[in-house]
């Protein structure tokens, strides 16, 4: 999805499924892995196939277009501290669920952590920001019947602050690891010492990695963080990695769907991200 989304992304014409397969085995993924993650992501509703004679080809189903721009959209907005400075309210959301209804606790827990909530207690999870409509939207879907939600203010002569419901240092070493990983890398691109299949690789690789940070934290702001915090170099590392890769990575791309069809190669779109220029 990630391969289709930077290269596919806006075209309604289907790939062939061995042009695929072969991108993907640039990943080192085998032939049967491969088609059977095709046959899972169409299950999904994600893609959708058709066939040519005896031929089956693959493209992004319509549903899936929203999700794809939204994911590049926290991407690239991760980070850039647009919100401008903290208010120091916390939106809070306290629920109780049965133990006999535990499929539907990891289902809360689940989707408050993809919206950027953590636990601050077992049933009581927060986030700096104002998630309140996700929150409820989330509440409702899943049918919970005892929570609440409010914008609430942490008192100072708290024993235990809101922040500490992420582990900053782990964090730090996260971003720190993404450094060391992807900096030589940077390295590489800027010398040109990458080949054509490197650079499609590490592509998709610099933007998987960094995709975890945002279900790893909810951009903390700053006024939570301490000092050097290390998430804005890491992100300037980010962008230059994977924007400076785009163009040999579209060129990989068009490189292996021209062995298949040549007639779509040509067709190959650049959406991944790009870092803003304001």
């Amino acid at each position: 999805m990630t391969l289709l989304s930077d290269y596919w992304f806006g075209l309604t014409e289907h790939l062939p499924s061995a042009a695929l397969v072969e991108l993907l085995a640039e990943f080192d993924i085998s032939e049967p892995s491969a088609r059977a993650a095709l046959n899972r992501l169409t299950k999904r509703g994600l893609l959708v196939s058709s066939k040519r004679g005896r031929n089956t080809y693959y493209g992004l189903h319509a549903q899936a277009i929203p999700l794809l721009e939204d994911g590049r959209k926290q991407v690239v907005a991760f980070g850039a501290q647009d919100a401008g400075p903290w208010d120091g309210m916390w939106t809070v959301v306290a629920f109780s669920v049965p133990e006999a209804e535990r499929q539907l606790r990891h289902g809360i827990r689940t989707n408050l952590r993809w919206h950027g909530f953590a636990a601050l207690y077992d049933g009581l999870w927060c986030s700096p920001w104002d998630k309140r409509d996700a929150a409820f939207e989330i509440l409702s879907e899943l049918g919970v019947r005892s929570a609440t939600v409010m914008r609430a203010g942490i008192d100072e002569r708290s024993i235990v602050q809101a922040v500490s419901a992420w582990d900053l240092e782990e964090l730090k070493q996260q971003y720190i690891a993404f450094e060391e990983e992807f900096s030589p890398v940077l390295e590489n691109t800027r010398r040109g010492a990458l080949t054509a299949s490197q650079a499609l690789v590490a592509r998709t690789k610099v933007l998987d990695s960094w995709r975890n940070f945002l279900g790893a934290e909810p951009d903390l702001p700053t006024e939570l963080l301490p000092e050097d915090w290390p998430r804005s170099r890491t992100r300037r590392l980010f962008f230059e990695l994977h924007d400076g890769l785009a163009p040999v990575a579209k060129a990989r791309c068009q490189q292996i769907i021209a062995r298949y069809a040549p007639e779509l190669a040509t067709l190959v779109t650049q959406h991944g991200p790009a870092e803003p220029t304001v």
